[in-house]
Order: structure tokens, then sequence, then C-alpha cells
């Protein structure tokens, strides 16, 4: 597209393709606009859930992806529709915000939007349907501070945050084990977390997979763990009191930044050339040695001779170690970076109790375990898994896990699961509804029905008869005014989310809300769009 002038100076625009496009206005638009987002949300509604169905993706290379996370799911998507991409956007900022819910804030901007569609065609102007829509969810949201109760938790005490931990893995593949791994993440976020200020760091928090082994397997480890191993065979496996020399510049001798080349011509100058290579490599490995570090490790790699020599003076060693580990390895021990050679102290050395390298079974693979560390403020779950699928959706099951309990110390608020919050809601804004004298009221009674999205899709997902369950539940919550009555997705025979342990966050919950109204607004002010015809 490009902005010309005619010859009078005024603008008009000339499209790529112009005879190929077709521009859609006013209702149509809306109406287009509509029907690509809530395609996208009939996709991840299924997954909504402890019983929603996995989705199996296959990327352009022919990786597989099976998940029910929806962020992960709309991620690995080939959505080509600007409208269906901001579903993508909302699923994002909901899992960078606050790392769980991303299923149910797709979902409840499609039911929002199928409403919309509903007001449009019976002749409801967008500007009033977005202002109905923003009354509701400001009472929604006011509603759910109202009936939010607070989880008090301390170091000694963890059970409460065990219990919102395990909901969020409830609807995950991982369920089987949910309560052990609900423990190591608490044990995780606590290890790193600043309770005084409330502030939880996740980043300190390294996740590391290795194929092999169960499910229950998967531990805490109060150091770092590094998928790698000694670099020299005969080197010890294990080092006690360990005085580690972290290095981001490769043991080898320096290369001119400039073209060169190096002719030999005769026996004495390649002999030459090999004793000032050893030099290098003597007074690198010397200046090792006299800072009294007794493990290295590397960011880049060295030869068989550096290596050799390393092994020759006692310093054991761990090469190709990433830029993020070599991060989380200084902040754990309190060692310093170091860029070159002439910079070795004994101050900037790091120190950790107990450094060994960990076989797993039969196989031949090993990981470097450092434990002990000065600092504790970074730490590792260590996930063992039967295949790499497994094991990388137990990760993405650990993230939100993580994230549930990282807001919960943020925020202490909990609302109960199961659609009982959104139920709760929907009914007090039917209820501020009728209050209600303008146009807005259609749109709030939209938004109502729309929050019931939610329990009906759980029901759904569970087996149940989705107007009956529903029916029966919100009667419930308005004859006894009891706003944590929630669907029976396990078959527990309770509605009562608290005898299930079935808890959300606060923060998540609102942010869930505020983040479907405004996607729902945006779309439906934009009655102008010009697309191909394949698409129109």
């Amino acid at each position: 597209m490009s902005l010309v002038f005619d010859e009078y100076g005024r603008p008009f625009i000339i499209f790529k393709d112009q005879d190929r496009k077709v521009r859609t206005k006013g209702l149509e638009a809306i109406r287009a606009n509509v029907a690509a987002a809530t395609a996208v949300s009939r996709t991840l509604r299924s997954s909504l859930g402890p019983n929603g169905m996995d989705k199996l993706l296959v990327s352009a290379d022919g990786d597989v992806t099976v998940t029910n996370d929806g962020a992960t799911i709309l991620k690995e998507m080939n959505v080509s529709n600007e409208v269906a991409k901001l579903m993508v956007d909302l699923a994002s900022a909901q899992d960078d915000e606050i790392g769980d819910g991303t299923t149910g804030v797709v979902v409840l901007a499609g039911a929002l939007l199928e409403q919309a569609q509903q007001l449009l065609d019976r002749g409801m102007h967008p500007s009033r349907i977005s202002d109905g829509f923003d009354r509701a969810c400001a009472i929604a949201v006011d509603h759910l501070e109202k009936i939010a109760q607070v989880m008090e938790h301390t170091k000694a005490d963890t059970s409460q945050l065990v219990r919102a931990a395990v909901t969020a893995l409830n609807s995950k593949v991982v369920k089987r084990h949910s309560e052990a791994l609900a423990h190591v993440c608490v044990k995780a976020v606590l290890a790193v977390a600043d309770l005084e200020r409330r502030d939880v760091n996740l980043d300190l928090i390294k996740i590391e997979g290795k194929v092999g082994g169960r499910l229950e397997d998967t531990i805490f480890v109060d150091g770092i763990v590094i998928d790698k191993d000694m670099s020299h065979p005969q080197m010890p496996k294990q080092i006690t009191d360990a005085k580690i020399c972290i290095l981001t510049t490769p043991f080898e001798p320096p290369k001119p930044k400039t073209k060169h080349r190096l002719e030999i011509s005769s026996v004495e100058q390649y002999r030459e050339l090999q004793h000032a290579e050893q030099e290098y490599f003597t007074n690198m490995v010397k200046r090792v040695k006299d800072s009294g570090a007794n493990l290295v490790i590397c960011q880049w790699g060295f030869d068989d001779e550096a290596n050799s020599l390393l092994y020759q003076n006692g310093i054991c060693a761990v090469r190709w170690v990433g830029g993020v580990e070599i991060e989380l390895i200084a902040m754990a021990t309190g060692g310093r970076i170091i860029p070159r050679f002439e910079e070795i102290t004994p101050e900037k050395l790091g120190h950790a109790a107990s450094v060994r390298e960990l076989h797993f079974g039969t196989t031949h693979d090993k990981v470097i375990v450092i434990e002990g560390c000065r600092s504790t403020r970074a730490v590792t779950i260590l996930v063992r898994g039967g295949n790499k699928m497994v094991l990388e959706e137990t990760k993405r099951s650990l993230h939100d896990a993580l994230c549930v309990v990282r807001n919960l110390i943020r925020d202490q608020r909990v609302v109960c699961g199961g659609g009982a919050s959104e139920i709760a809601g929907a009914i007090a804004v039917a209820e501020a509804a009728d209050c209600c004298l303008g146009p807005e009221q259609y749109a709030m009674r939209a938004f109502a029905e729309a929050l019931d999205s939610i329990p009906i899709a759980l029901a759904e997902n569970s087996g149940l008869s989705p107007i009956e369950t529903l029916s029966s539940v919100r009667a419930r919550q308005i004859a006894e005014r009891k706003p944590y009555y929630g669907i029976d997705c396990l078959g527990i025979g309770t509605m009562d989310m608290r005898e299930q342990n079935v808890y959300e966050t606060l923060e998540s919950k609102k942010q869930q809300f505020q983040l479907a109204t405004q996607l729902c607004k945006m779309i439906l002010k934009i009655d102008d769009m010009l697309q191909p015809n394949s698409l129109s």
C-alpha cells in the first residue's frame, strides 16, 4: 500500500494487487472479524478444564507437540487472518502477565464476540455494546473482589500454596502426580522469593529436562543443574568445597582480527609454533591454578591440549555451557563472570559445597549438579519423563504452577474455580442489568451469558449435561448466596469447590475478564478492512 497525490495535491491510496482484493465496510466487516475470532475460540473450547482434550500439533519441520495449553496451541497454529492473530496475542498477554488461564481467556473472548454478534443482528450499535461490556466487566470484577478469600501462608505452612498449584496441574497431562509436583513448585518459588517485598523472579528457577525415568522422579535441586559432563573422562566426578572460575573466553591462543596467512616451510618452524601454543596454554592454566580454582566452567570449548593440561594440574573443567546457565551459576555461587584470563583473581571465584556428575541408570546421559551454593537465589527443577513430548508438556505445566504460586505470593486472595466465580459474576451482572434503564442493559445481559459459557464448556468436556448442570449450580448459588458452588468436573459428588480444593488466583481471573473485554471492544470498532478475495 502506498500514498500518492494527483495533479491537484489530493491524496489517494494505491493497493498492491488491488484487482484480487475486496474491501469490506460497516457491519459486514465486523461480522467477518467476529467470525474469524470465534473460529479460533472454538478450537480451544474443547481443551478447557481438567477433562479437556489435548491437541496434537505438527510443525513445518515435522516436530510433534502434544499439549492443552492455550498459549502454546495458538503459538504453534498457522494463523493468517489478522483478527485471528489478535486472539493469539490475547493468549500471549495472559501468559506473559499471569502465566495461567490462557485457554479460559480465549474462550471467554470468543463467547463475548458471539453475544455481540447477536446484538449487532438486532440492530444495536457497536459503541453501545462496548459501553455495556465495559460496565458489566467492572461489575463482575468488583464482585470478584467481594467474594475473594485470603489464603494465609508462611514458609512453615505451605499447604494453601500447594492446593492452588494442584488446581493448576489438574488440567494437565501430569495430574496423576499433581500433588508431588505441586510441592516441588512451592519449594522452588519459596527458595527464590522475597517475602518482605512480595516479589518472585521466576528467571532464577531453571527447569531442566532429561529423557528417561518416570514423572515421579522429578526432583527439586537447591542449586544449578547443567546438561553437561566433565570435559575429560579421568577428571574426578565429585568435587567438595568447589572454587569455581567462570569464564566467557575460550582456552585457545589469541587470533588476529585481520585476515592472515601462516606458511610453515620447515620442521623447526612447526616446532616453534607448537612451542608458542603450548606456552599460551600453560600460562592460561597457570593463571587459573594460581587463583586457587579447582573447577573451570567455560562458555566456549577448548582443544585436547588445554584439556590435558587442566587434568594434569588437578583442575576439573566443564565446557560449552550456555550464557543463561553461566549467569545462573554466577548468581548461585556468588562468583564473577570473567571475560579475560588476565582478570582472574581469587576474589572473583564462585563457591559451592559440592559439584558432582550425576549418571542416569544404564544410559550415557549425565548432568552436572552444583549444590550448597553461597547464595540459594537460583534453583533447578530436574524433570524426568519417558520421551521428549512428555518432558516438554511437563515443563509447560510446571511453568503454569510456578506462576500460580508466584501470583499468590504477590496477592494472597483467591476465588473458587470450576466455573464458580464466572457463575457468581454472571449473577451479579444480570442483577445489575435489571436496574439499568438504557440500551446498555442488553449488552450487560449478553456479558452475563458469555460468562456462563465457561461452566458450560467445563460441563461439556466432563461428559455432563451442560444446561442441566449449569441450571442446578446457578439455582443453588442464587438460593443460598454461596459463590463457591461450581461444576463437579472430577465427579467427586459435591459442587462445593472448597471441598474439592479447586482455587484460582484473583489476579488471574480479573485479568481474564478485563483482557477479553478489551479485545472484544477492539474488534467491534474495526469496521473497514481490505482482504484477499479468498478470505472475504
